[in-house]
């Protein structure tokens, strides 16, 4: 390729991104995602900048893609990026499934029947999946075997409401996750029954696998990252806080100074909506599913480090949750309702998975 080439090149790239920067269309909600749809007309008009610090982010010539549909599905939750066998892994929940999209054809199988209705999912640090069971009201490990390891399943003698979401901390093997109980409200995700305990967010050791509980200071902790440098951490508030709060980690066992990241509230909806699923950039952004509010709202809003909403990715489902994947883990991964979708960013996921 000659040099007259690339520079021509990336001047389209660069336009490409500069009128991605600007554009005014809108074509949330009546756009065709099935096989047969027309192309996206570059750039790709559902992805917003809201202010100049997502531009870098975007790429010009890169759809959003639907990647799984399937009109059986119910609720697609749980994503995970699994790098050795490039695969994202993500829950049924309703459907007590787990499936499988693999990278190299694009085909998506049966992973796990049942799942215990599982929601979220993450791989640690050896490679093994972890997942938290709404049904069994517990968070599991499959082992290299293929038998499971039970992590969790009571506190101080109590069942769990409905484990949620999980993370893994790399330096001790700590496993944080969700509770609060969404499993236990309908026979739809799990099994209906009593919460024994106030919603709150947990740890396990992975050496003793003592379990802390080590905040309660939110309404209903839903999904949960880490900063990159793993000092702080994100939680997802779906119950009457419609926020994304953060606390300062300490010690890698306890948190601290809790406050409000972000608001999930956007001028021009009544509707403040919540977020789901969250993920962290390794520029310290944070990228959280959105949804429960209608066209123009629901997908994914990205956040930079110091709160401010700079970018919108739009759907045209309620997105449950999000990772980052693929071979340089710069794609985004968003389970919206029955469809899973993705999407090349700019961006590089902090973690691996």
């Amino acid at each position: 390729m000659n040099d007259n080439h690339t520079s021509s090149r990336r001047n389209l790239l660069a336009a490409g991104a500069a009128a991605l920067a600007t554009t005014t269309i809108k074509a949330f909600g009546d756009r065709d995602y099935s096989p047969h749809a027309a192309p996206v007309r570059y750039p790709d008009p559902d992805i917003i900048s809201l202010d100049p610090r997502f531009n870098k982010y975007k790429l010009g010539n890169t759809p959003i893609q639907r990647i799984y549909h399937n009109k059986k599905t119910l609720w697609t939750e749980g994503p995970a990026w699994n790098g050795v066998g490039r695969y994202l892994l993500f829950s049924d929940i309703p459907n007590n499934l787990q499936l499988r999209w693999i990278e190299d054809d694009g085909r998506t199988s049966l992973f796990r029947n049942p799942s215990g209705n599982s929601n979220g999912n993450t791989f640690d640090f050896n490679g093994r999946q972890i997942a938290c069971e709404h049904g069994n009201r517990r968070v599991v490990r499959y082992e290299y075997n293929g038998t499971i390891t039970v992590l969790a399943s009571e506190f101080n003698g109590k069942p769990f409401n409905a484990p949620n979401d999980v993370v893994v901390h790399p330096e001790d093997g700590g496993i944080w996750f969700t509770d609060p109980g969404y499993g236990s409200m309908w026979h739809y995700e799990g099994n209906k029954g009593p919460l024994h305990h106030k919603e709150a967010i947990y740890r396990i050791d992975a050496e003793t696998r003592k379990i802390t509980k080590v905040t309660d200071e939110i309404f209903k902790p839903n999904g949960l990252c880490f900063s990159p440098d793993y000092k702080k951490l994100y939680v997802s508030d779906t119950g009457d806080g419609k926020n994304i709060k953060v606390w300062n980690v300490v010690d890698q066992t306890r948190l601290t100074k809790g406050r409000e990241f972000a608001s999930m509230k956007l001028d021009g909806f009544d509707n403040p909506g919540n977020a789901d699923g969250i993920r962290a950039d390794l520029d310290g952004n944070i990228w959280a599913s959105a949804g429960w509010v209608g066209a123009g709202y629901d997908g994914v809003h990205i956040f930079a480090p110091d709160g401010d909403r700079i970018g919108q990715i739009h759907l045209p489902e309620i997105c449950s949750n999000v990772c980052f994947g693929g071979r340089k883990r710069n794609r985004l991964f968003m389970t919206a309702s029955q469809s899973v979708y993705a999407v090349y960013t700019d961006a590089i996921g902090a973690h691996i998975t």
